[in-house]
């Protein structure tokens, strides 16, 4: 209701703003005299009714703005309280929700989870063990044979033969120690010649008579 009388309102003063552009003009195609007095008399009467239409625009439009606030703050009201229940509500089924959760029971769950995963940490360990292994394997004794072993394998690298393909320095290893042939064997001086079935071959003469 009140936005319209505000536009009726406004309707009147374009109204007489268009009237007061006609007297204007009258009164700058007039000669100073009566005529021009009387053209300015309704000029001005005009204008005082301009003012008059603006002072009750001004207030109708204070007084939107009063309702406007006013509906905002009810409006503000009604959130909070819908946000009030909301809560509520939250809060009623958090607290039953949190009955049913002990934080006893969290520490228990975890420190049993705990030792779940300690016990089997300790069955993929045993699983993985390697049979045949002493356990009193002493690690400095290892690691000098590591090194040794390295030292070996960096003065083969460097002789360019491996040890165990190189030869002796030494003159005399080098000289084969061949065994002495038996005594009593040698070649006999008589022995009868054999055929090539081994057999002992009879002299031409013989076969002659």
């Amino acid at each position: 209701q009140i936005n319209k009388r505000g536009e009726s309102v406004d309707e009147k003063i374009q109204k007489l703003d268009a009237e007061l552009a006609r007297y204007k003009e009258q009164i700058k195609k007039t000669r100073p005299g009566p005529a021009q007095e009387a053209v300015k008399a309704r000029a001005m009467r005009v204008l005082k009714q301009k003012r008059m239409y603006e002072g009750q625009r001004d207030m109708l439009y204070n007084q939107t703005f009063n309702l406007d606030q006013v509906a905002f703050a009810a409006e503000g009201i009604k959130d909070a309280q819908q946000t009030m229940s909301a809560l509520k509500s939250a809060n009623k089924e958090l607290k039953g929700m949190m009955k049913t959760v002990k934080i006893q029971d969290i520490d228990s769950l975890q420190d049993e989870m705990m030792d779940l995963m300690d016990v089997s940490s300790e069955i993929q360990e045993t699983l993985g063990r390697s049979y045949n292994v002493p356990d009193d394997i002493d690690e400095d004794e290892l690691l000098g044979e590591l090194d040794a072993l390295e030292a070996d394998m960096g003065f083969e690298t460097e002789a360019g033969v491996p040890s165990y393909l190189q030869t002796e320095s030494d003159p005399d290893a080098a000289e084969l120690n061949l065994p002495a042939a038996p005594a009593g064997h040698g070649v006999r001086p008589n022995a009868q010649a054999e055929d090539e079935l081994g057999l002992p071959t009879v002299p031409r003469a013989s076969l002659r008579g």
